[in-house]
């Protein structure tokens, strides 16, 4: 079965702001998103805690891109990709959960 994959609007804006720093990781980044449209369940990592419902691959080095799989639709919905900074505020995990404390994922 293949699944759609769509890329939330927040995504976009932080796919972008990969583009704008290095256009091999983006590259490499946005293929593993159009990866996920091949069995996403089965890649990557099952989140836990504020993340529960999401999971996580590794795109590129410290790169992670958090998805959701919506099987009722089959679809993959790309929510954030970013740099995994532990304990920095601008880590990619620490976006995601802000972004749905605020209700944007």
């Amino acid at each position: 079965m293949k699944f759609e994959v769509f890329i939330t609007p927040t995504a976009r804006e932080l796919l972008g702001e990969i583009r704008r720093r290095n256009a091999a990781t983006y590259g490499k980044v946005l293929d593993k998103i159009r990866g996920l449209a091949e069995r996403p369940e089965n890649q990557g990592r099952a989140l836990l805690g504020p993340l529960k419902g999401f999971r996580r691959i590794v795109a590129a080095g410290r790169y992670r891109v958090i998805y959701r799989v919506v099987r009722e639709t089959v679809a993959v919905h790309g929510v954030a990709a970013g740099v995994r900074k532990e304990g920095d505020q601008r880590d990619i995990y620490e976006i995601a959960q802000k972004l749905i404390r605020a209700r944007l994922l």
